[in-house]
């Protein structure tokens, strides 16, 4: 009796601290207002964000085209004024892109991945022709994959390749895991059929799945900061950015949960693009990739064995979350200034 009293209260009092976070976050007064870039190009409901704008004079000047998933909103990568990492590369010199997808539209209801793969292209030659010369295209995430698959069919305008967090054998870690989540497919068809997308609300609960008691202790910590404090600006900040997602179109989600987490078709090679598996040892540029130690979203054994398959890849594992990347007090040491490092001489970079 008395065991049961003591748990009910300490869940009572958890509870009690989780509401006072959630309260005090939504009653937070910040708000985003970093400048906005100029738009180069648009394309359905997809926009290409330039921060020349922004971009410190340097002789240090690469093009950069950011290439964020499709699940999350692009601004990730640009998520406060004074911490971004899109600003932090353009203020170093270079020539910064956003490849910003947005919500599906009409036309992007009907996209499966190689239909945002050769978006991706267009918006490299777009970046490549304004600035006439080849890109570094830097991909997060699922960006990532969309990274790589565009730029193995355009070598000669994409010189260095930067890969954050990407994922490529799903079975890597997590097997069960992932055939789990391949199982759901047939009970999310009849609302993908109506609508023509995977909901934002189960994408998002899918998400809580990897970690069902991250809300109650991120609000329970939340309820203590001080208010005016940077951390609780930046906590606001990465919360908002949360809560607002967006729909994937359909033929993606099929693609992604099927292909991708179903039968592993990346690592098995049997994912094709424009017809052609599409073969990391195929390319034969620089590439980096970034591998968070702490990644809870994309497992670590995963993305190592994409930079196994790259002929010239030099491989980082900062000490950082997957989010963490863009969003850590760290990330400027412990990602960006390493990213920057290697634009600054993709090939010098290079293992032995």
């Amino acid at each position: 009796m008395l065991f049961t009293q003591a748990v009910e209260a300490e869940a009572r009092q958890r509870l009690g601290a989780m509401l006072k976070g959630i309260n005090a976050y939504r009653h937070h007064p910040y708000h985003r207002s970093a400048s906005e870039p100029d738009i180069l190009w648009r394309e359905g409901t997809s926009q290409l964000l330039d921060y020349r704008r922004f971009r410190t004079e340097s002789k240090n000047n690469r093009p950069v085209l950011l290439i964020p998933s499709l699940v999350n909103r692009a601004y990730i990568m640009d998520l406060q004024q004074d911490h971004s990492f899109a600003r932090h590369l353009a203020q170093a010199g270079h020539s910064v892109f956003l490849l910003d997808w947005n919500a599906p539209g009409a036309i992007e209801q009907t996209f499966d991945l190689g239909d945002y793969i050769a978006r991706t292209r267009r918006a490299i030659d777009a970046c490549a022709a304004q600035c006439g010369t080849p890109i570094a295209a830097i991909g997060y995430c699922m960006g990532g994959i969309l990274a790589l698959a565009a730029s193995l069919g355009i070598q000669d305008r994409v010189d260095a390749l930067i890969l954050m967090a990407t994922p490529w054998d799903f079975h890597a870690e997590r097997p069960d895991q992932a055939k789990a989540l391949a199982a759901l497919l047939p009970g999310l068809e009849p609302g993908m059929t109506q609508s023509g997308e995977l909901a934002v609300d189960v994408l998002q609960a899918l998400f809580a799945g990897l970690d069902p008691m991250l809300a109650v202790r991120k609000f329970i910590t939340f309820a203590h900061h001080d208010t005016n404090s940077t951390a609780a600006r930046s906590f606001v900040a990465l919360e908002d950015w949360l809560n607002d997602g967006v729909a994937l179109a359909a033929p993606v989600a099929r693609d992604c949960i099927a292909g991708w987490y179903g039968r592993n078709a990346t690592a098995q090679g049997t994912w094709r693009v424009d017809g052609l598996p599409c073969d990391p040892s195929q390319w034969s540029k620089p590439t980096l990739a970034l591998i968070p130690a702490a990644d809870r979203i994309v497992p670590p054994a995963s993305a190592r064995a994409l930079a196994a398959t790259l002929p010239r890849c030099l491989e980082l594992t900062p000490p950082v979350g997957h989010i963490g990347m863009m969003t850590a007090r760290n990330a400027r040491a412990a990602v960006w200034d390493p990213v920057l490092e290697f634009l600054s001489d993709p090939e010098g970079s290079m293992p032995l």
